[in-house]
């Protein structure tokens, strides 16, 4: 899933090619993309794009005088840049493609998403917090205001795990499962351990992890191709995806624990004393 560098690095590399230039056709092609109605798609055309903007893991693309294009990647969604875009309009039905952009220019982009679970979504709105789930984010990790006591107040009286926590978009906005491994590896804490129950050291140390892996990304991604981000992204990832290989700080393996829908992976003596987690999903599976 893109996740706060992925997407800011698609602002940066949207707002270099987009804005200026005028969307002459919007075509959503699968049936499920778009979750609006009123402003149309068609309000888009023929409007110059004057800004694109990260809301979280939301990205919104304002045009003069008109809607703003919100896009949410979700799990298997992302952005191809083409220049030139195909001359053959689009077949809806025919693989990944969910929609398409072009420019006055003859370049443009498409929303694809792989799988079968379609959860990639589209919103032309007035305001991009007219669209639900950025009306409910959380404060930008990388603001200037997101200091030591911003975060222990987040997490004050949160009885889930730092994990979870880190996961809550209305909470913290655009941390997904990738970055919170990164994040809790940097610390040196259990995803398990439970959010209110953070020292002040732990909760500055876990400030300055969140802020510096975030922002390293951010900069490992910036000025690189928008086909080119997910392989940047795994490139620079030292525990999340990784399990089995050796921990890049201590020489450890890193472990796995499964849930339903997703894992997460960590490194037991960095992060946990060197005790392993109970992961569930394999002790039910053991017995």
């Amino acid at each position: 899933m893109p996740e706060l560098p992925e997407v800011e690095a698609l602002r940066d590399f949207l707002t270099d090619h987009l804005v200026g230039h005028e969307m002459v056709r919007v075509l959503p092609v699968a049936v499920s993309v778009l979750k609006t109605y009123d402003p149309p798609v068609t309000a888009l055309q023929g409007r110059p794009v004057t800004a694109v903007g990260r809301y979280g893991k939301f990205l919104a693309v304002a045009t003069e005088g008109g809607p703003h294009l919100v896009t949410h990647l979700a799990r298997a969604g992302w952005l191809q840049w083409k220049d030139p875009l195909p001359q053959a309009p689009p077949r809806p039905g025919k693989g990944p493609l969910a929609l398409r952009v072009a420019l006055e220019t003859g370049a443009g982009f498409d929303l694809t998403e792989a799988g079968t679970q379609k959860r990639l979504a589209v919103y032309v709105v007035g305001d991009p917090r007219d669209v639900p789930g950025v009306a409910r984010l959380g404060p930008d990790p990388l603001a200037d205001d997101f200091d030591e006591a911003r975060l222990a107040g987040l997490l004050a009286g949160e009885r889930r795990q730092i994990k979870g926590a880190l996961r809550d978009q209305s909470l913290i906005a655009g941390v997904g499962n990738a970055y919170s491994d990164e994040i809790l590896h940097a610390a040196r804490m259990s995803p398990f351990k439970l959010a209110a129950s953070l020292t002040p050291e732990e909760t500055a140390r876990l400030h300055a992890a969140l802020r510096a892996t975030l922002t390293e990304a951010v900069e490992r991604s910036r000025g690189i191709a928008a086909g080119r981000l997910k392989a940047e992204k795994k490139s620079g990832l030292r525990v999340h995806g990784r399990t089995g290989e050796p921990c890049p700080v201590c020489g450890d393996t890193i472990r796995e624990v499964s849930f339903s829908d997703s894992s997460l992976q960590y490194c037991p003596t960095c992060q946990t004393g060197g005790k392993p987690l109970a992961d569930r999903r394999l002790s039910r599976l053991l017995k």
